[in-house]
């Protein structure tokens, strides 16, 4: 993990950039967010635009920070393009679950690379779902027990934990547009390698039940 691939620089670079301009710019920031208003009077382009807009310098890092992370990982499984399919692929379809969640609220507004980034982040668990991830603050193991979590149950506990704070709505984060993003990079890398689907049935399909349970609860008006 962590390599810098000339892909995932001009991409940092772009939102580094675009981010910049929105910081020291309020008419151009409201002008590429998202905006349920605007998109729904046909602004589509903020589906995207959107996605290179960030709050803060500290919004824009930790975007990046997870995007320099995994990057490298979802490169080497689908190559450079597969990799730009998932990222702007995640990036839609955080904003269409977004839209689809709030589309009778016409005051929601929201910036971030955000779902792209957990849509590169899920494609790098069903390429790698046996690998062990470990949170970088804490030791990667404590006498003989390896603290390491594995990505398909590392991803699928992140989607379940979304879905509870989708429901209660305590905070300001966009998880409707991280749970599109995680879809996404589900889908697209499925499609760009299909034969996860026969290397790892069982576990690829086990990473589909957070996104069942989704639109079940939704269905059921539970969300």
């Amino acid at each position: 993990m962590g390599n810098l691939n000339s892909i995932t620089i001009m991409l940092i670079a772009a939102n580094a950039i675009f981010s910049y301009k929105g910081f020291n710019n309020y008419a151009f920031f409201e002008k590429f967010k998202f905006d349920i208003g605007a998109i729904q009077r046909g602004q589509k382009y903020r589906m995207v635009s959107s996605g290179f807009l960030h709050t803060n310098p500290a919004h824009l890092f930790m975007n990046m920070f997870g995007l320099f992370l995994f990057a490298d990982q979802v490169i080497a499984g689908v190559g450079e393009i597969g990799f730009l399919i998932v990222y702007f692929g995640s990036l839609l379809a955080g904003s269409l679950l977004s839209l689809y969640f709030n589309k009778n609220d016409y005051n929601y507004t929201a910036v971030g690379a955000s779902g792209a980034v957990t849509g590169v982040l899920y494609s790098a668990i069903v390429l790698g779902p046996e690998l062990k991830y470990y949170f970088i603050f804490l030791p990667s193991r404590i006498g003989s027990f390896d603290l390491g979590i594995k990505g398909y149950l590392l991803g699928i506990g992140y989607m379940l934990y979304t879905i509870y704070a989708m429901k209660k709505k305590t905070d300001n984060v966009g998880h409707d547009a991280h749970f599109g993003g995680a879809i996404g990079g589900y889908v697209f890398t499925l499609l760009l390698a299909s034969s996860l689907l026969t290397v790892n049935l069982t576990v690829t399909l086990l990473l589909a039940l957070p996104i069942v349970i989704l639109f079940v609860m939704k269905k059921a008006g539970k969300l």
